[in-house]
């Protein structure tokens, strides 16, 4: 009966895992909420008091102001831990 080949490299092990865990810093998170915040409550003041003297200069640019917040607080959200 013929013999089976013997592996001619070792075999896979992956590396190990670091047995540190990562912390966010503390800043992110209340950073995070306040862009939510600041984002969400420029465009409802955007639609309440369109007239304002520094939303009327902006006009329909308001709200993509708002969104900007909004989407920078969801970029942070990405990186909490």
């Amino acid at each position: 009966m013929p013999k089976s080949h013997t592996r001619k490299k070792a075999v896979y092990t992956p590396p190990q895992k670091s047995q540190q865990v990562k912390v966010s810093p503390r800043w992110l998170a209340p950073v995070m909420v306040a862009s939510w915040i600041i984002g969400i409550l420029w465009i409802a003041l955007f639609y309440i008091a369109p007239d304002l003297p520094g939303i009327v200069t902006l006009g329909n640019w308001n709200l993509l102001a708002g969104f900007v917040f909004i989407i920078f607080g969801v970029v942070l959200s990405t990186r909490w831990r």
